[in-house]
């Protein structure tokens, strides 16, 4: 391989290993302080770094915008904020490798909505990848009350009230977050085509900051009075995983095969649940591996084939 085309990969591998340490920085924020203050500050960095960027190079275009399009990037940023405000939550509930996986199949959400508010058609293979990465789905939400070996295959406790309501709840948020990150993402089709890269995420990232601080009003929290570490690790999520890790598969679009920089987004969840092993000793279970697995693979369908149209 060139030099000219190993440097993106390299670039894309570093931007992966970026985004992998999002949960990782969550985990420890949140042991001092709410998961809607480390939302919440984690957009507001990024959009403050973002801005003399932005006032700078684009200045003209910043204020050059229609009322179509204004529209739908605050509807982005709504998106996005609630999009940040269940992930996050759903990260106090349920393991790493369960929330990870589940917030992760937001493809599949796209390729499914697609052909109702995008006018996009399936094909049969991308139904396949759509119901393999569904039944992961529901084996990692059942992960806690089941479990799996290739002798007695998939058993479980008795039915009843004996489910984990929390993890329940954690997978629950972590699936809502790939709902609200799918709606991001079709709305972004909508208007990214109309808008420079900088111009979209400044707006994106500033309407997402705003939606979160009023959700940190509402719920009656503060952003001040947390101790110097957790706004270290605060800090840090909106630096690393959030303006470099995005920026940089921005970035590699323009300098990559589209369905390469998708395939390699799975590579998200693996490297978060590795890291996860490391600094938080969390190890998956076998139903965990089984479901994460078969969800993997559906993203692998659906990305592959929907990046291929594009």
């Amino acid at each position: 391989m060139s030099k000219e085309k190993l440097y993106p990969v390299i670039v894309l591998f570093f931007g992966i290993l970026a985004v992998s340490t999002a949960s990782i920085f969550i985990r420890f924020a949140q042991s001092g302080a709410p998961s809607i203050v480390i939302a919440a500050i984690r957009l507001s960095t990024a959009s403050l770094l973002l801005t003399p960027i932005a006032l700078i190079h684009y200045r003209q275009q910043l204020f050059k915008i229609t009322k179509r399009e204004l529209f739908f990037l605050i509807l982005s940023g709504l998106f996005l904020s609630i999009h940040f405000t269940a992930w996050i939550t759903s990260l106090e509930f349920t393991s790493i490798a369960s929330s990870v996986v589940l917030v992760t199949t937001t493809p599949l959400w796209v390729a499914l909505l697609s052909p109702i508010f995008l006018k996009e058609k399936n094909n049969t293979t991308i139904w396949i990848g759509l119901i393999l990465a569904l039944l992961g789905s529901s084996l990692v939400a059942l992960s806690n009350q089941c479990s799996f070996s290739l002798g007695n295959l998939i058993q479980c406790e008795s039915v009843g009230l004996s489910f984990d309501r929390n993890n329940l709840s954690g997978n629950f948020l972590a699936l809502l977050g790939a709902w609200m990150a799918a709606g991001y993402m079709m709305v972004g089709r909508k208007v990214r085509s109309t808008l420079p890269l900088i111009k979209y995420i400044f707006f994106v990232y500033l309407f997402s900051a705003i939606f979160l601080l009023l959700f940190v009003i509402i719920s009656g929290e503060t952003l001040v009075g947390y101790s110097n570490q957790a706004y270290l690790w605060m800090l840090l999520l909106g630096l690393i995983p959030q303006l470099f890790g995005h920026s940089v598969f921005n970035w590699a679009l323009g300098h990559l095969p589209v369905a390469f920089v998708s395939i390699a987004l799975i590579g998200e969840p693996i490297g978060t649940i590795l890291l996860a092993f490391l600094f938080l000793k969390e190890t998956p279970n076998n139903l965990e591996y089984l479901g994460g697995l078969l969800i993997l693979i559906g993203i692998f369908l659906v990305s592959f084939l929907t990046s291929k149209k594009t």
